[in-house]
């Protein structure tokens, strides 16, 4: 298949076009340098590349930057989206081409409403300009599809790490500052909340499901990737330390504290497991010891 990336040269992207092309597949990468979301005619280009499958990854990707700057995550993530997957529709209008084009949003859309795997069928209630943004995002597409006829699909992956990821989030964010409290010898760690409970998965497991998706999903469905198991932030932290065979205390820093953590943020991904067989391969712990790996090398 021929296979255009958005966000390529991000965290996701670059292990997503690697597997794509491992598996044999021809990729376009659509990279930060070359595509802009908010200017129509970069966007008009990008989705002129008569392609396969189309897989929407480029975006605002964190809450922390959402916060610091709420309009521009919107004009990236809602109208960017939109704005693309309208570009592709008049693509297929124009040229009769048909390809899939799977848009991927992030389970922080349910927002905190329980404590128990989350379904697709769940009431969204996103409490961030990321999540708001990733919902809009979904409507947006959803949308398109609708009113043209093009086939788009829904990813919500759950937290998902691996090698190449930046310190701005929780596992690479752990990794760092334990590993520099073992450097100094300090007892003391400082953290954000320690106790939501989070689905982590492996970003190989990840790619599988988009793949997986691209390859058998159905037109109009959302689809969580998750592991359907949570841990709590506090157990993560330990498990890190005790990987790192360092003993350390964490100690709550506020400053690095967000106000609208979701207590407790598990999918459930039979839907996803059902339509396409797929299932994760990488336990939690074989996934924090290839990263610790990678730091010591």
């Amino acid at each position: 298949m021929n296979a255009l990336v958005t966000g390529a040269d991000g965290f996701v992207g670059r292990w997503l076009t690697a597997r794509l092309k491992e598996l044999g597949h021809s990729v376009v990468e659509a990279t930060g340098s070359s595509f802009n979301l908010r200017n129509a005619e970069s966007v008009r280009s990008v989705a002129a590349h008569d392609v396969d499958w189309v897989v929407h990854l480029a975006g605002v990707s964190s809450v922390s930057a959402s916060i610091a700057d709420p309009v521009g995550a919107w004009e990236v993530n809602a109208l960017g989206t939109t704005r693309l997957v309208e570009a592709i529709a008049e693509r297929r209008a124009a040229r009769g081409s048909d390809p899939i084009v799977l848009v991927v949003s992030s389970a922080e859309v349910y927002g905190p409403a329980k404590c128990e795997p989350r379904l697709e069928t769940d009431a969204i209630a996103p409490v961030t300009p990321y999540a708001t943004s990733k919902a809009a995002a979904e409507v947006g597409a959803l949308e398109v599809a609708k009113r043209t006829g093009l086939r788009v699909i829904v990813a919500r992956p759950f937290p998902h790490i691996g090698l190449g990821q930046a310190t701005r989030f929780v596992v690479p964010g752990f990794i760092e500052r334990i590993r520099l409290a073992k450097q100094k010898g300090a007892p003391v760690v400082n953290t954000g909340n320690l106790e939501p409970v989070r689905d982590f998965l492996d970003v190989r497991d990840v790619v599988d499901a988009y793949i997986a998706l691209l390859a058998r999903g159905t037109s109009g469905e959302i689809y969580n990737v998750a592991t359907g198991e949570g841990i709590r932030l506090e157990d993560l932290f330990y498990m890190i330390a005790s990987l790192m065979k360092y003993r350390v205390i964490p100690e709550r820093d506020s400053s690095l504290a967000r106000a609208s953590d979701i207590p407790h943020l598990v999918g459930n991904s039979e839907k996803l497991r059902a339509a396409t067989g797929w299932a994760p391969r990488f336990p939690l712990e074989q996934t924090l010891l290839s990263m610790l790996d990678a730091e010591a090398h």
